[in-house]
């Protein structure tokens, strides 16, 4: 037997609005859910599905069949069942099988779709919220709830853009990369959080790292795609964002705030790096 928990089905109608909406048309939702499979059932999910299937197993065992290859499947693994391929998914007889479920679709799946169809494990981690994937479940279900209307389905769809990505890219996200880089890299980083008021010189990172300047500046871009300047002018802008978001403060003040000389720097590098001023940013969710 299957127990559906939570399930929601965008009507089609809207699916179509959807694909048409700019914002939402490159990655967007049709159906997800939390559902149960009782021990020693099937779930078939019945003709080969029209869209791309994520099935996310929280508890319990199971073999999941993709095509005509069988995978095993347990607590903490997903898949990705590409567009137009049969699944069907056994529970083991011991045990009820829990499943968070989302079908989706859209323009960039076919740039990742070298991912579908391989069971892959995820490290559970009580630290990152990022790898939190059943708060962001929830937190996509409780808007779902909440109807269908257009700021709603775009907010989902952007929840769910970032969700995929927890997925797709799981060894990149936050504890997962702070295992894997080189510890003289995550002493730089955190040397750079911690003095985002300040303006440090390339000569001055590298020393924290314990390396010249020449020699770290490779070691980082080749960790982090940034050179380390970049990195730290990117992590000041970032809590730009916070500060524009959820303070008061003046635009001239976060500048001083954040090691800006001159507002003007401050106004460019912004725009350099977010497509709009800092005052346009804070005031873009405004209506006129």
């Amino acid at each position: 037997m299957i127990k559906e928990i939570r399930y929601y089905k965008v009507p089609k109608p809207l699916i179509v609005e959807i694909q048409k909406n700019q914002l939402t048309s490159d990655m967007y939702l049709t159906e997800t859910g939390e559902i149960e499979v009782e021990r020693g059932s099937i779930w078939d999910i019945g003709k080969k599905p029209e869209n791309h299937v994520l099935v996310y197993c929280l508890k319990g065992n199971g073999i999941a069949i993709i095509g005509n290859e069988q995978i095993p499947v347990s607590g903490d693994q997903f898949f990705i069942v590409p567009q137009g391929k049969s699944f069907k998914f056994y529970s083991v007889i011991n045990e009820n099988s829990r499943l968070f479920v989302a079908h989706f679709n859209g323009e960039k799946t076919k740039l990742f779709g070298h991912f579908f169809s391989v069971v892959r494990g995820l490290i559970p981690s009580v630290n990152n919220l990022v790898a939190n994937r059943e708060m962001l479940f929830s937190e996509i279900f409780n808007n779902l709830a909440k109807g269908f209307h257009d700021e709603n389905l775009a907010y989902v769809n952007l929840c769910f853009g970032h969700l995929l990505g927890t997925f797709i890219y799981a060894h990149k996200t936050g504890d997962d990369f702070t295992d894997d880089a080189n510890p003289a890299i995550r002493q730089a980083i955190g040397f750079m959080n911690k003095n985002l008021s300040e303006k440090l010189t390339l000569h001055e990172i590298a020393r924290e790292a314990g390396y010249s300047s020449t020699y770290f500046t490779t070691l980082f871009r080749n960790e982090t795609g940034y050179s380390p300047l970049s990195y730290f002018s990117h992590l000041k802008i970032l809590k730009a964002t916070e500060l524009l978001d959820y303070t008061r403060t003046k635009i001239k003040a976060i500048s001083f705030q954040l090691g800006y000389a001159d507002p003007y720097y401050f106004t460019k590098d912004f725009k350099k790096r977010m497509g709009m001023s800092p005052r346009q940013y804070r005031n873009r969710v405004r209506v006129n």
